[in-house]
């Protein structure tokens, strides 16, 4: 869809297939891998491996049943858009507020992270003022135009994966026994009470962690519309994901677990410095820290662009304030870009002020709802794959609507083990209030504004826009606001529309 009036001017697409090619890559790599492992590698076992595979499958489910949608329809919305086609306001609504809300969220708590990683080397600079750095230096990078965004992304991603790859390469030279010294050696992997030391079960139990260290390779749908060409990075991104999931999570985590014992105290740090050590490797610790630095920046970096084009889309849609809508010389969303900015540095402070109330109370509040927004994916996909042409079903989710089901269901069953352990109640009963407010916000703003495109002639007019665009592509998309008469549409739209024709009037 569309993003709003004419007069809010348009995005610049200056994002190239590199850049889309290693956001997608690097999406999934974030400072958890690098740090958080090690509490899952002591939690599961050697096999911690597998609980990074299974995760991983239902992470690619999702991002082939998102990459279905994005391919026949690109959009900065993306599943904010799906689901408000395919669900209904509600979930739109929900979907583009929760999914703005985790992200301000992550950028608070990764120039949290960022600052306490500079004062190894800066110990004297106070934390909140680092924050600070980090936060005015991202927002400035993506103020400055979509195309620094892209290119900050590229390298910051680009020393995550050469960081894996190295890891890997030299991993296997060391399990191998092609390491000086060294001889074949998986005992790791047998030796310290089997490969399932805490229980086949504890597989399972880490999936509630490890689908919080992969969040991130959707965002690569988001960018797509701000390219050149949209569909061709969607599919590169979605058909590229397995392989990425396969080597950077799967195969790091093996070799963690067959380098080092899974009950050795090292891993709880950062068990990459561990293992490097255990290597050999001379400054591994201050290697790590640099990359684990790089990492968060690149979280920041996108958790700052993903809001702001949500919140973007949320104020073409009427449900955030038009002032959202601004773009700026340089074709950016400047005001949403610095309102989200300005969220994630209060953040900062919370967590400065009040780091064991306010702060994590935040925290906790964000816990579970990304877990929310792939469910409302699934059920998107779920409802609009029998309303797409064949003709723009370029990818398919495999074997619909079984694994389509299977998908939903396994998200339920990772919610219900939520509320099951302990240590994580807190995050989806928190989260779920979050979404009860953002419900509660939409039937009030419902009450007071209205759906226009709820009437039968708005509904009338959605369907004939929609029929329309399907009919003639995506590369412009015609807004359902302006086909019911509440703004107008894109001057190219608009000329289209005079050449081909387009049922702009009820029959």
């Amino acid at each position: 869809m569309a993003h709003g009036p004419a007069n809010s001017g348009d995005l610049h697409k200056g994002l190239k297939q590199r850049h889309l090619t290693m956001i997608a890559i690097g999406g999934v790599i974030g400072a958890g891998l690098f740090v958080g492992s090690g509490a899952i590698i002591g939690e599961v076992g050697p096999a911690a491996f597998l609980t990074y595979a299974i995760t991983g499958v239902l992470i690619v489910m999702v991002m082939r049943m998102l990459g279905e949608m994005a391919v026949a329809n690109p959009s900065t919305g993306s599943f904010a858009d799906y689901a408000r086609q395919s669900l209904g306001g509600w979930a739109g609504f929900s979907v583009g507020w929760l999914y703005w809300y985790f992200w301000v969220i992550v950028v608070g708590f990764e120039a949290v992270a960022g600052a306490g990683i500079l004062q190894r080397w800066l110990p004297d600079v106070p934390l909140w003022l680092m924050a600070l750095v980090l936060m005015v230096l991202m927002t400035a990078t993506n103020l400055f135009s979509v195309a620094s965004y892209g290119e900050f992304e590229y390298w910051f991603a680009g020393v995550k994966v050469a960081t894996i790859m190295v890891f890997i390469g030299l991993g296997a030279l060391f399990v191998l026994g092609l390491w000086p010294g060294r001889d074949l050696d998986f005992s790791n992997l047998t030796e310290h009470g089997g490969l399932f030391p805490n229980g086949v079960g504890a597989l399972f139990s880490g999936i509630v962690i490890v689908i919080f260290s992969m969040v991130g390779a959707e965002i690569a749908t988001i960018a797509a519309a701000e390219s050149d060409e949209p569909e061709r990075g969607i599919v590169r991104a979605t058909n590229s994901v397995v392989l990425r999931i396969s080597v950077f999570f799967v195969g790091s985590i093996f070799l963690l677990a067959t380098i080092l014992p899974w009950n050795s105290t090292r891993l709880g740090g950062s068990p990459y410095v561990a293992a490097m050590e255990e290597m050999g490797i001379p400054a591994a610790a201050e290697i790590m820290n640099a990359v684990v630095l790089t990492a968060v920046l690149s979280c920041l970096n996108s958790g700052l662009y993903t809001a702001s084009r949500m919140l973007f889309v949320l104020a073409a849609r009427h449900e955030a304030p038009g002032r959202m809508l601004r773009i700026s010389k340089r074709g950016v969303p400047a005001w949403a870009i610095l309102s989200s900015s300005v969220i994630g540095f209060l953040c900062v402070i919370a967590a400065y002020v009040s780091p064991d109330t306010v702060f994590l109370f935040l925290l906790n509040s964000s816990g579970a709802i990304i877990l929310f927004v792939y469910l409302l994916i699934t059920l998107s996909q779920l409802r609009m794959r029998p309303t797409i042409p064949p003709e723009r079903l370029r990818v398919k989710m495999w074997l619909y609507p079984v694994l389509t089901l299977l998908t939903a269901a396994a998200i339920v069953a990772i919610l219900v083990q939520m509320f099951v352990r302990e240590g994580t109640r807190s995050q989806l009963l928190l989260s779920l209030l979050a979404w009860a407010l953002v419900l509660v916000a939409y039937a009030v703003r419902r009450k007071v504004i209205g759906d226009a495109h709820l009437t039968d002639d708005g509904v009338a007019a959605e369907t004939r826009a929609d029929r329309w665009m399907h009919e003639h592509g995506a590369v412009v998309d015609a807004e359902v606001d302006a086909a019911v008469g509440e703004g107008r549409l894109d001057p190219r739209v608009i000329r289209r529309m005079d050449e081909e024709g387009y049922p702009n009037e009820a029959p």
